[in-house]
């Protein structure tokens, strides 16, 4: 894939629209193109600024004023208009009545917009999170990319991660409760990278992303269905949660219960 190339569909992949056989050659461009990934990275910093409603207006009070005036001109007109009892041609009469009305309807819509600002809604970033990671669990499924560190040692999968992320997770094996670890991997949500720490239940694969948030509080495991899969998302210590796999939900949410409360507080490197 060239830069123009990868530079046509950079946008989409960013709001997760590629399918998977686009959304891995993207990757694999940008893991080799530097010029690229900066156009990436500054994406996604506009969409995480979108995100968290830091983009917002308010209509100065110069503009409103102008706005009333122009409401006030177009019923004045439109009133007008209806009085004139001497202009007997319809199609003298319908421009100014709908230039009227279509000039009202557009400045009552200017001052919602601008009074109500650009802002994302929390549950849309939600939804926009956990599109992102049932897309990198099914990728890692089908990428044969499930881990870069394969061990069922917690001392192991742990140290792996020191130097390739700002944070170190809390890593602990649950095999005495039947969700044994099966490694960890490098991965990216929310616009940044995120460690991905892999389990098994049975015959079936549990992914758990974890990274830093400027959220301190704390919320309760919450489940979800995306595309067929389980979701569970919740939040402890500053870290975000988010685990995914066709395991029942029920046990999903017994592994999520597992993690909240074994689960060693992380606190991100300098």
């Amino acid at each position: 894939m060239t830069c123009a190339e990868a530079r046509a569909l950079i946008h989409g992949y960013a709001d997760g629209e590629l399918d998977l056989a686009r959304s891995l050659e993207i990757e694999r461009h940008l893991a080799d193109c530097a010029a690229c990934t900066a156009a990436h990275r500054e994406i996604r910093v506009i969409r995480s600024a979108l995100r968290s409603g830091v983009v917002s207006f308010d209509a100065p009070e110069v503009l409103r004023a102008k706005i009333r005036d122009a409401i006030g001109d177009a019923q004045r007109a439109q009133g007008a208009a209806r009085r004139d009892s001497t202009i007997k041609v319809a199609s003298t009469l319908r421009p100014p009545s709908r230039w009227a009305a279509a000039m009202a309807a557009a400045a009552v819509l200017m001052i919602i917009v601008l009074a109500g600002g650009l802002r994302r809604t929390g549950s849309s970033t939600d939804d926009l999170i956990g599109n992102e990671i049932v897309a990198s669990h099914v990728r890692s499924l089908m990428a044969n990319h499930l881990a870069d560190v394969v061990s069922t040692n917690q001392h192991t999968v742990k140290p792996w991660f020191d130097g390739k992320i700002d944070f170190a997770p809390a890593v602990v094996d649950f095999a005495a409760q039947g969700f044994p670890l099966a490694g960890g991997r490098l991965d990216y949500a929310d616009g940044r990278p995120v460690a991905a720490l892999v389990y098994h239940r049975r015959e079936h694969i549990i992914n758990l992303f974890t990274w830093p948030t400027s959220d301190t509080g704390e919320s309760a495991p919450r489940l979800e269905k995306r595309q067929g899969y389980n979701l569970v998302h919740w939040s402890k210590g500053g870290m975000a949660y988010w685990a995914v796999s066709n395991l029942n939900g029920a046990e999903l949410m017994s592994f999520a219960a597992l993690v909240r409360d074994d689960g060693a507080p992380v606190t991100p490197r300098g």
